[in-house]
């Protein structure tokens, strides 16, 4: 990657750009080994160009500055569509009723597959560098999915508390549905409410984005949150505001 498009590429995130230099040439590293182990799909046509794949790898690598790619040992490749993308979805509830539907979709992380994204909501990102982030809202389903169903448990770090995450994360979980359904106002993405592995991949992308509001509204998950990927965005982001 040239120094040019590294440059454009690092102006996608506010994020890395407050990280500093020694953690700018990590992540910079980083960037580079994932745009050599995965492969970059177009489907529907779509052209996958050399600033898209950098753009969404580094994003990608985030995640991950301190806990290296072996955490994305389990998949080859990301698809890019671009636009949504519809999926056949079908599910069993608790009654044992299977239902099938037609869903539209802007990411879906597959279970031994692929991550499946839409570049039309990556390039809306751009334009707004809010709070959302989809590749790392789908590379926070591939954490999850290392040990199983993604349920909002990845595998903790030895010495990390296991219960204190559950009890924390439950805590938090009821407390955001609980505040949609009185109409309550939230600052998270509504879409967190869906199941607790939703709720786990909005706060892990809100965590790199717009870390003070998962801070303020919920410090316990913070901090797990920081113990599990072994950064302290907050602390970093409010050294480009001070």
């Amino acid at each position: 990657m040239s120094d040019t498009l590294w440059s454009k590429t690092m102006h996608s995130s506010i994020y890395a750009r407050a990280l500093p230099r020694k953690d700018q040439q990590r992540l910079h590293q980083l960037t580079e080994k994932l745009l050599c182990t995965k492969s970059y799909e177009g489907a529907s046509g779509f052209t996958v160009s050399a600033a898209i794949r950098a753009r969404i790898a580094l994003h990608a690598c985030i995640p991950v500055l301190n806990l290296g790619l072996d955490y994305y040992a389990d998949w080859a490749s990301i698809v890019i569509y671009p636009g949504d993308f519809r999926v056949y979805d079908e599910s069993m509830d608790e009654f044992g009723v299977v239902h099938r539907e037609m869903l539209d979709l802007c990411g879906q992380s597959l279970s031994q597959g692929p991550i499946v994204l839409s570049w039309e909501t990556i390039q809306e990102e751009r334009k707004t560098l809010g709070d959302h982030d989809l590749v790392i809202h789908e590379c926070a389903h591939k954490l999850d999915l290392l040990n199983g169903a993604a349920n909002g448990f990845p595998p903790l770090h030895t010495g990390m508390n296991r219960r204190a995450w559950a009890r924390d994360f439950h805590q938090a979980y009821r407390q955001f549905c609980t505040g949609l359904d009185s109409r309550g106002s939230h600052r998270l993405d509504a879409y967190a409410a869906e199941n607790p592995a939703e709720f786990f991949a909005v706060l892990s992308e809100t965590f790199f984005t717009a870390p003070h509001l998962v801070h303020e509204d919920f410090p316990a998950v913070y901090v797990h949150l920081q113990d599990f990927f072994r950064q302290d965005p907050d602390r970093i982001m409010r050294r480009i505001k001070s």
